[in-house]
């Protein structure tokens, strides 16, 4: 006959179990910390006050009713498509700043070349990956914000 449930026995569940809790722990902030890409704002207090003017800068953008579409085109330039209510927009300053969404790679910012048609390129601009770009078209007086994620 067995001799049953005993206290080595409930060490042994209490230490496998708090064993699972801690490897699963350690391994979730391992993975947090590697993919994290890094802060969103540097300061949520001065964020918050600037607030409100970032929603009228949003809405006077609606107001003007820009739309950039980017994109890989011609194996590896990136093309920003840059258009309005009245159709294609030629002779804007198009800047992009792009970075890594996981801050794996550098950050890069550059200016894009007008070919026409509202067309602005810049060719072999980044490696192949996922890129989120923060595009800035101005012209004239006038002048938009754009982010968008793309795929190279």
């Amino acid at each position: 006959m067995g001799r049953g449930f005993t206290g080595w026995h409930m060490t042994g569940v209490m230490v496998a179990f708090f064993g699972v809790v801690i490897a699963v722990n350690m391994l979730m902030a391992t993975e947090a910390s590697r993919t994290f890409g890094g802060v969103v704002v540097e300061n949520s207090y001065v964020a918050s006050q600037r607030f409100n003017a970032w929603l009228g800068e949003a809405r006077a953008q609606a107001r003007l009713g820009w739309r950039a579409e980017a994109k890989e085109e011609n194996d590896g330039e990136l093309t920003v498509r840059l258009s309005g209510p009245a159709g294609p927009i030629d002779g804007a300053l198009v800047a992009v700043e792009a970075e890594h969404p996981l801050g794996r790679l550098p950050g890069r910012a550059f200016t894009l070349q007008g070919t026409g048609g509202g067309r602005y390129a810049a060719p072999h601009a980044l490696p192949p990956g996922r890129w989120r770009l923060r595009i800035e078209a101005r012209s004239g007086a006038r002048d938009a914000r754009f982010e968008q994620d793309v795929r190279l």
